[in-house]
C-alpha cells in the first residue's frame, strides 16, 4: 500500500457513519435501539444497513476487541453476526438471540448490541 493510499484511509474521522443514504429515502420511517440508543432506520432496511448508516462497523470481535463491518454481505462469512435483546413474555428477563445482520431486516424497536461485553453485562456475565 503506497503511503498516499494509507494516509487517506487514515483521514476518516472514526465516528462518521460507513454508508450514507443517497436513495429509496422515502420508506417509512422506523426506531430500533442501537447499544442503548434510539436510531432511525427506514422500512425494508437490514440491520447491517441500519447500523451502517449510524456508525463505521457493525459490531466488535470478541476475540480481538477490533470493529467489524461484514465481509461478504450474503450471509456467508459469520463475520456480522449482532444480538438482539428482548424481554421474556413471561417474568420480563431479558433473553439475546444472535442475528445476521446482513439478511436482517430491522424492526420497530429492535434492540441490538454490538459488543459482546454488553451481551455479558446484561447476564451478569463478568469479562476481562
Amino acid at each position: 500500500m503506497s503511503r498516499s493510499s494509507h494516509s487517506s484511509q487514515g483521514s476518516r474521522a472514526p465516528g462518521r457513519p460507513q454508508l450514507t443514504r443517497l436513495a429509496e429515502t422515502s420508506r417509512s420511517p422506523l426506531t430500533f435501539y442501537l447499544d442503548g440508543k434510539p436510531v432511525q432506520a427506514l422500512a425494508g432496511d437490514t440491520l447491517l444497513t441500519a447500523i451502517l448508516t449510524h456508525q463505521r462497523h457493525v459490531r466488535i470481535s470478541e476475540f480481538s476487541g477490533t470493529p467489524r463491518a461484514g465481509f461478504c454481505l450474503i450471509g456467508a462469512c459469520q463475520d456480522c453476526w449482532v444480538r438482539c435483546e428482548s424481554t421474556a413474555a413471561t417474568g420480563g428477563e431479558a433473553q439475546l438471540s444472535r442475528l445476521r445482520a446482513c439478511s436482517t431486516p430491522v424492526q420497530e424497536g429492535m434492540r441490538i448490541l454490538t459488543r459482546a461485553t454488553e451481551a455479558s453485562d446484561l447476564h451478569g456475565g463478568s469479562h476481562a
